[in-house]
């Protein structure tokens, strides 16, 4: 699977006229992770929002067993 970042990510679902809520909803995420991990405001290290930047596409890893 090829990787994003986050600026790609964005800009992909502009061109696509998707909303960040309407994609969290579609991988069955927290719409308040995937903001912070699109803008930057966390990198998705651990927990919950390694586990979202791992399905979103941004980095590479495996989801724990409790994720989403």
């Amino acid at each position: 699977m090829a990787l994003y970042t986050p600026e790609q990510l964005r800009k992909e679902l502009d061109s696509k006229g998707v909303t960040v809520e309407s994609f969290a909803k579609a991988k069955s995420l927290d719409p308040r992770l995937v903001r912070d991990l699109l803008n930057g405001r966390i990198r998705g290290r651990r927990g919950k929002a390694h586990d979202h930047a791992v399905i979103m596409g941004l980095k590479d890893g495996e989801v724990s067993q409790h994720a989403a």
